[in-house]
Formats: C-alpha cells, structure tokens, sequence
C-alpha cells in the first residue's frame, strides 16, 4: 500500500490516533481503572482478561505501524478489529464491548477499508 501522499498521510495519522486512544482505553480496562476494588482479572474472567489483553497490544502496535505509514499497520489493525467483531457476534460472552465501542471498531475497519479501495483504484489509474 502506497501511503506517500499527504493526503493519504493525514488520513492514516488520524485512524492511528483512533486506535491509539482506543488500545489506551482497552489498557485502562486491562488495568482496573474503573472498576474500584474488584480486579479486573476477575471481573472480566482469564479468558476475556487474555483476549482483551491481546487486543490492546494488537491495536497498541496497529496505531505505531499506522502512524510511521507502515503497511504492517493497516493490516494488524484490520486483523485484529476483524477477529475482535467476529467474535463478540459470535455471542463469545468474554468478549465485551458496549455499542459504542463496537461502532468505533466499525469505523476503524471501514476507514482502513476505504483507504484499500482509493489505494487499488489509484494504481489502475497510473496503469
């Protein structure tokens, strides 16, 4: 994927911005920010404490990767955004998200989606 433009650029700095905020969420989750007294380990169980933590440092690096117009980038965070929304639809109950959060996760995986598309359509073009 050609990220050179600096259209293309700020579009990607912008979607790495989302996914950092959003795996720095996730991290405040993993950390027990907002849950008082009650670890997070066993509010969320080890499976979905695993899966959640295994998310945030996919998007964490997705967010890097993005930022520096690294193509590892686009593909790390729409693998792990993808997976992530199959199962939470796939009723996995340690997969939890509110509709919000699901909404941002559609909006990180169809911005990447759109930039996949101008990006094929642009090279058609030069051909």
């Amino acid at each position: 994927m050609d990220f050179k433009s600096e259209l293309a650029g700020r579009y990607l700095r912008i979607i790495a911005i989302i996914a950092l905020l959003l795996g720095l969420a996730d991290a405040a989750r993993l950390l027990g920010v907002s849950t008082g007294t009650q670890s997070p380990l066993t509010q969320m169980g080890p499976i979905g404490f695993s899966y959640l933590a295994v998310f945030c440092v996919a998007r964490l690096f997705a967010a890097v990767g993005l930022w520096i117009r690294a193509s590892w980038g686009a593909v790390l965070l729409v693998g792990a955004t993808f997976i992530e929304l199959a199962l939470y639809l796939a009723g996995v109950r340690e997969v939890q998200m509110d509709a919000f959060g699901f909404a941002l996760r559609l909006l990180l995986v169809g911005s990447i989606a759109v930039l996949f598309v101008l990006n094929i359509r642009m090279r058609r073009a030069h051909d």
